[in-house]
């Protein structure tokens, strides 16, 4: 990575299956300097999604545009402001936003660009996007808001060692619920153990039809889901009465060729259940409780940020492709170049 150039990841094809390095191109330009009513960033983290694949395949999705081939890969970030001609962006203000895969970017704070400030509460600063970015913010409003728990509800989590499962996890501790934990292989089963499942399921060596009722013998009240496939249908068969199903994400699904086919929605109505999606940004307007209440639970310890950070701008490709092989735990990340509170070794 060169200090002097702005490095970028572009779109070099679309992707075929898992993303591989020669589905991205390297490319060098010019650091841009900002124009009136403009500031630059320089950016220190990089957030890992699988959404991305989806943007590189063509498809328009959250919001954001289809991706054209050379086109710099959509992606949040936590950048520095390096320079400024902005009244409410000042030099040495680090604010987490869609900054792309690039170390530099000129903005002129746009509401699309949704540049937030980073909040010091004592982490390295990629916890803007974990915790107190719109990881955190999705396991605050998908659980709180949408699942609407309730104390002692049993509450079944896919995805639970993953970025946004994590969280959900500790929060759903931290309201009284019994949480039950679902995770592939020993390593990450013990890692949401220590996050406050009261049960962890294997599905590498668990039989999940046989496992979920067997962890919940009186039903599934609030089920999160960060899978999709097989798993929400095993749950739909055991959901108790009045259960809500928040759907957050469903990565099982997205190399798949054909969509999945779910055929027991209908399970719902026996119970008087909800099945709900939602959509992170149209909780815009009440981010600022969402950071609110992540700030009071990390101050309390109640809640750990997970963090997956993988080094060095060069790292990103394989860093993205690892999100499918599920072979991360936590929020997944690149550091670009150590920030404010940060241990580690990049320079």
């Amino acid at each position: 990575m060169r200090e002097d150039r702005n490095c970028q990841w572009r779109v070099a094809r679309r992707p075929r299956g898992n993303v591989v390095r020669d589905d991205f191109e390297y490319a060098e330009t010019p650091i841009p300097e900002p124009g009136a009513g403009e500031f630059l960033l320089k950016a220190y983290y990089l957030n890992l999604a699988p959404v991305m694949r989806m943007y590189m395949s063509g498809e328009a999705v959250a919001g954001e545009r289809p991706l054209s081939i050379g086109d710099v890969i959509h992606g949040r970030g936590v950048a520095e402001v390096v320079e400024s001609n902005h009244p409410d962006f000042r030099v040495g203000e680090f604010v987490h936003g869609q900054t792309g895969w690039q170390t530099y970017k000129v903005s002129s704070g746009t509401a699309q660009e949704k540049f937030r400030k980073v909040p010091d509460v004592g982490l390295p600063y990629s916890i803007a996007l974990s915790a107190l970015g719109m990881t955190g913010f999705s396991a605050y409003f998908g659980f709180v808001d949408c699942g609407r728990p309730r104390p002692d509800d049993v509450v079944v989590i896919s995805g639970a060692a993953g970025g946004v499962g994590t969280f959900v996890v500790q929060i759903a501790k931290a309201m009284g619920c019994r949480v039950v934990g679902i995770a592939g292989g020993p390593a990450k089963c013990a890692l949401i153990r220590e996050l406050g499942c009261d049960v962890a399921i294997d599905y590498k060596a668990e039989d999940l039809a046989k496992a979920v009722p067997a962890a919940c013998p009186d039903g599934v009240d609030l089920y999160f889901d960060n899978v999709g496939g097989d798993t929400l249908s095993i749950v739909l068969e055991n959901l108790a009465m009045h259960s809500r199903i928040v759907l957050c994400g469903s990565i099982s699904e997205y190399l798949l060729d054909e969509p999945y086919g779910l055929t027991n929605y209908t399970r719902l109505r026996r119970t008087n259940s909800t099945m709900q999606g939602f959509f992170i940004y149209n909780h815009i307007d009440d981010f600022d409780r969402a950071e609110t209440d992540m700030c009071r639970w990390l101050a309390s310890g109640e809640v750990r940020p997970v963090e997956h950070v993988f080094d060095g701008f060069d790292a990103l490709p394989e860093a993205l492709a690892s999100l499918y092989a599920g072979t991360n735990t936590g929020m997944a990340l690149v550091r670009v170049r150590r920030g404010p509170h940060d241990q580690g070794d990049q320079p």
